[in-house]
């Protein structure tokens, strides 16, 4: 059994990271899900969320949208919508994005398609800022 995971994590615009890891934590479907070396092989879906990851005595976050997770052979392989690492957050644009959404929410009926659009378009906001630190 290894004493690392490696890491692929990549969208449809490019590969966001390829690294040695000690553990991850990541927002499944069904629940948060924790993989660690020596994990069985796994198959699963992502939902909006934070997936953690653990180098060291460091932890890294990443913000990611949607994808899937297979965990084979002590290689973990994300693929994402969407994943934004912490230090390549935009801050301002995302609670630019934050206050569109909650605008456009105020003026649309439940009812309205768009309605949902924008319940997800300020989650995905809601969770860039949290990841890259806060208010």
């Amino acid at each position: 059994m290894a004493d690392k995971l490696k890491l692929e994590m990549v969208t449809p615009y490019k590969q966001v990271l390829s690294e040695e890891v000690d553990e991850l934590v990541m927002p499944g479907t069904l629940g948060e899900l924790g993989i660690l070396p020596g994990h069985s092989p796994l198959l699963t879906t992502l939902k909006v969320g934070v997936l953690t990851y653990r180098k060291g005595t460091s932890s890294y976050h990443v913000a990611v949208n949607w994808g899937y997770v297979e965990v084979e052979d002590d290689t973990v392989i994300v693929l994402a919508e969407t994943a934004e690492p912490a230090d390549q957050i935009d801050k301002v644009r995302a609670q630019a994005a934050m206050g569109r959404a909650e605008e456009a929410l105020k003026k649309l009926d439940p009812e309205d398609k768009e309605y949902r659009i924008m319940e997800a378009a300020l989650q995905r906001a809601l969770l860039r800022i949290e990841v890259a630190g806060g208010n």
